[in-house]
C-alpha cells in the first residue's frame, strides 16, 4: 500500500553496504591484532590479555571496564527509578507540561560534552568531598547524557498505551500508587525500558570527554593509556567493546520487533 516503500531488492543493496561499511573496518582492524612481524597471524595477542603474568600490564583496562560496568548499572538505575516515574507522573498529573519537559530532556544532546564538563566541574567539587571521588559518581554525568536517549524510547511506549486509563482502573480497585507503577504501568513499558537502559549502557561505554575531564579511569580512559603501551591490545579492546555495543543494537532491534508484533490490532 505505501508506493514509497522500498522494495525487497533496494533494501537487500542497502543492507550490504551499510554492512560493509561497518564490517570492513571491524575486519580490518581483527587482522591488525592477528598480525605479526614476519607476515604471519596468530591468536597469542588475545591469549596475553587474559595470561595473569600480564595483570599488572593491562590493570588500566580493567579497572576502567570494572569501572565503566559499574557506572553502566547506576546510570540505568537512575533512569528506571528517577526518570521514568517523572515521566509518567508527567504524563498522568501534569500533561501540559510535556513541552517543557520534552525540551529540557533533549537539551543535553545539544550541549558540547566539553560544555557540560565546565558546568559540572564545580558540582563535582562538592560531590568529590561529600561522597568521595569514585568513578562511579560520574553517573550523575552520564545520567544527564544519556536523557534524550532514554526519553524517545520511554515515550514512545508511553504514548503507545493509555497510561492514564490504566492507573485509574488500578486506583478503582484499590492499588497504590506505588503498586500501580510498578505492576501496572512498568510492565506495559517493559519495550521502552529496555531500550532505555540497553542504549545507557552503550552510551556509558563508549563515553570519554567528561571522563578524562574530570580524572575519572573508566574503559575509554583506560584504552588510550593502554594504546601508549600497546597498540594491538587496546584495538582488540575496542573491537570486543564495539561487538559488545552491537549485541546490545540487536537485542534493542529485536525487542522492538517483539514488541510490534505483539501490538492489538
Amino acid at each position: 500500500m505505501n508506493r514509497l516503500a522500498p522494495s525487497p531488492a533496494v533494501r537487500w543493496i542497502i543492507g550490504a553496504v551499510v554492512g560493509l561499511v561497518f564490517v570492513i573496518p571491524f575486519l580490518a582492524t581483527f587482522l591488525f591484532t592477528l598480525s605479526s612481524p614476519d607476515g604471519s597471524y596468530s591468536l597469542d595477542r588475545w591469549f596475553a590479555l587474559f595470561d595473569p603474568a600480564n595483570a599488572a600490564r593491562y590493570r588500566p583496562i580493567w579497572t576502567g571496564l570494572a569501572n565503566s560496568l559499574i557506572l553502566a548499572g547506576v546510570t540505568v538505575l537512575i533512569v528506571l527509578f528517577l526518570f521514568t516515574p517523572t515521566m509518567v507522573l508527567v504524563a498522568l498529573k501534569f500533561p501540559k507540561l510535556r513541552r517543557g519537559f520534552e525540551f529540557l530532556a533533549l537539551l543535553p544532546i545539544t550541549i558540547p560534552a566539553i560544555v557540560l564538563v565546565v558546568g559540572l566541574a564545580p558540582i563535582y567539587l562538592q560531590i568529590g568531598r561529600t561522597l568521595g571521588t569514585g568513578a562511579w559518581t560520574l553517573a550523575f554525568a552520564y545520567g544527564i547524557l544519556v536523557l534524550p536517549f532514554t526519553y524517545r524510547s520511554i515515550q514512545a511506549s508511553i504514548d503507545a498505551i493509555d497510561v492514564k486509563t490504566l492507573s485509574e482502573a488500578a486506583r478503582t480497585l484499590g492499588a497504590g500508587w506505588v503498586t500501580v507503577l510498578v505492576r501496572v504501568i512498568a510492565p506495559n513499558l517493559r519495550q521502552g525500558l529496555l531500550a532505555a537502559s540497553l542504549i545507557s549502557v552503550a552510551v556509558v561505554l563508549g563515553e570519554f570527554t567528561i571522563a578524562s575531564l574530570l580524572n575519572r579511569q573508566v574503559l575509554q580512559t583506560g584504552l588510550v593509556v593502554i594504546n601508549r603501551q600497546d597498540s594491538y591490545a587496546a584495538a582488540i579492546f575496542t573491537l570486543l567493546a564495539l561487538a559488545f555495543a552491537f549485541v546490545l543494537l540487536l537485542i534493542i532491534g529485536r525487542a522492538g520487533r517483539a514488541g510490534s508484533g505483539k501490538a492489538p490490532e
